[in-house]
């Protein structure tokens, strides 16, 4: 049990330093971007920064569950509901803005998903959850409500998770093959693991699925970094293997969503 729980609270703590970490630097970096652009920016600090804050009481519980706390273990478990429910707000505005970039409609449509996870959160409350039950691995929680987990999968996750595939075919279609792939497609990528695998993280019953889920957030946060800074070995790695003789993309060659995307 010493060995598997103190793996996951490496892997927690690990998640909870770079996705924090990353929406510092983004932020940080802020005057760097286009006044166009800022708006999908500052969405993607807010969703880097929910991702901290839903796995830093998450790595607290884990300690409390390693060191036999399972009141501490409850109350974080509560805790880190609050940002779980509303981490596809800052999503959707993101990719609302990158599609048509108009701000006030990416409002009114990530609204709509802030209440959902408002109703998500009450039902979430109401109904209470089953546990904890620490094993080897993990402390398992099992959410108490139906109800509450199939407004989180059809309402907060489904429509994101779609959004961001249509946005990916989007991109492909209206975009040539020197489009400066580091800074479009892997970081949405890297967005849809880390919500994909978080959602699975929180509903999953089984220790080992929960803590493999838990590996791939830290593989998306980590590929998001990768996707932000390196940017120039990449493009030169990929314009060798392509024999294209530049990556650097024109700023008049860029299109809509790019330009959206400017981060």
């Amino acid at each position: 049990m010493i060995t598997g729980l103190l793996l996951n609270i490496i892997i927690c703590f690990a998640i909870t330093i770079s996705s924090l970490t990353f929406a510092f630097v983004l932020a940080r970096n802020g005057g760097e971007h286009s006044e166009k652009s800022k708006p999908a920016l500052w969405a993607l600090v807010a969703f880097w920064t929910i991702v901290g804050a839903t796995y830093l009481p998450t790595t607290i519980r884990m300690i409390a569950a390693y060191m036999g706390k399972p009141t501490i273990d409850t109350i974080m478990y509560n805790i880190s509901a609050i940002p779980f429910a509303f981490i596809s707000v800052p999503l959707v505005f993101f990719i609302m803005y990158v599609m048509i970039g108009n701000k006030n409609i990416s409002k009114y449509v990530s609204f709509m998903f802030m209440i959902f996870g408002a109703s998500y959160l009450g039902l979430f409350y109401s109904s209470g959850a089953i546990g904890p039950q620490v094993t080897e691995l993990s402390s398992i929680f099992i959410v108490n409500s139906d109800i509450a987990i199939q407004i989180y999968l059809m309402g907060l996750f489904i429509f994101p998770t779609a959004m961001i595939l249509g946005l990916l075919l989007l991109m492909f279609i209206t975009s040539s093959i020197t489009i400066s792939i580091h800074r479009t497609v892997l970081p949405l990528v890297a967005i849809s693991f880390v919500f994909d695998f978080i959602l699975t993280d929180f509903i999953t019953p089984v220790d080992t699925i929960q803590i493999a889920s838990r590996v791939f957030v830290l593989v998306g946060t980590v590929q998001a970094f990768l996707a932000y800074f390196p940017q120039t070995v990449f493009n030169d790695r990929f314009c060798a293997k392509n024999n294209v003789e530049t990556c650097e993309t024109d700023e008049n060659d860029k299109t809509e969503y790019e330009d959206n995307i400017d981060v």
